[in-house]
């Protein structure tokens, strides 16, 4: 599936991860709600950022979104700067922080083109992003080229062999008399911005092969187990009746590895 950015651009900008479903206002409460909703249907963000260890480091921030995760870095001290492909998410990002007091170098960006020289950061962030990257690879080693020797990507992709892939494969081409779809045509067609892309472990590591150390695992998300809302695509009765019967003990117990979120921990 040949995707332009624009079409990316277009998607996200009509709003950002998470607006619709646990955005509600403007104000500092809006934004505090969001954030508390955030990290209680994700706590794993929490360690895997590390935030509180980012005092006084260089920090990148590639898709910054409603900005929940940048104002952590924020107000950990670190010297941020963020960049995000649409306008929206960069007006609600500063919004944000400038209702906290907080500070950031934020602009539009292209993750697949950073503007920043060689050997910038300690640390580049992305939670969600790069696979909807039409060229998800070029921004991996982009994100390699800005980071300092020593200094560590830490960065979420989708993985593919989940169980809100096998849920979207049911939907959209078992029920809908098309199970000769691929699960990357379902990614792209039917999760969430046009041409996203989900990799498996191996995948990933070859993504990441230019790092010395690589460290890789995968979580059942809240999507996995159907805890949440479904994204700003996915309504409906028959996703509503699942949610009421669906067995997470089980999923738990017997597929701890079946989730939608890779995170990928890289050192250069």
């Amino acid at each position: 599936m040949n995707i332009d950015k624009q079409q990316v651009h277009d998607f996200w900008n009509e709003a950002s991860c998470g607006e619709k479903l646990y955005l509600q206002g403007l104000d500092r409460n809006a934004y505090e709600t969001q954030s508390q909703r955030r990290y209680k249907l994700e706590p794993y963000i929490l360690k895997f950022a590390d935030f509180k260890n980012t005092y006084g480091k260089r920090v990148l921030e590639i898709g910054v979104g409603l900005g929940a995760d940048h104002q952590h870095f924020a107000q950990a001290g670190a010297d941020l700067y963020g960049i995000d492909l649409t306008e929206r998410a960069i007006e609600h990002t500063q919004r944000r922080l400038t209702t906290f007091g907080l500070a950031s170098q934020l602009t539009t960006g292209d993750a697949e083109n950073l503007k920043f020289p060689d050997e910038s950061f300690n640390l580049v962030y992305s939670w969600g992003v790069l696979h909807h990257s039409p060229d998800t690879l070029k921004a991996v080693s982009e994100v390699y080229r800005v980071l300092k020797r020593g200094g560590d990507a830490r960065v979420m992709i989708y993985h593919k062999w989940c169980l809100v892939g096998l849920m979207l494969w049911f939907r959209y081409a078992l029920l809908g008399l098309r199970p000769w779809l691929s699960l990357a045509q379902i990614y792209a067609r039917y999760l969430e911005s046009p041409g996203t892309k989900a990799y498996s472990v191996a995948q990933a590591r070859q993504l990441f092969s230019s790092f010395g150390e690589v460290k890789i695992h995968t979580v059942l998300t809240h999507g996995d187990l159907l805890e949440s809302g479904a994204g700003q695509r996915h309504q409906g009765g028959i996703l509503s009746l699942a949610r009421k019967i669906w067995p997470r003990k089980i999923l738990k117990k017997f597929f701890p590895t079946w989730g939608l979120f890779m995170l990928i921990e890289a050192r250069k």
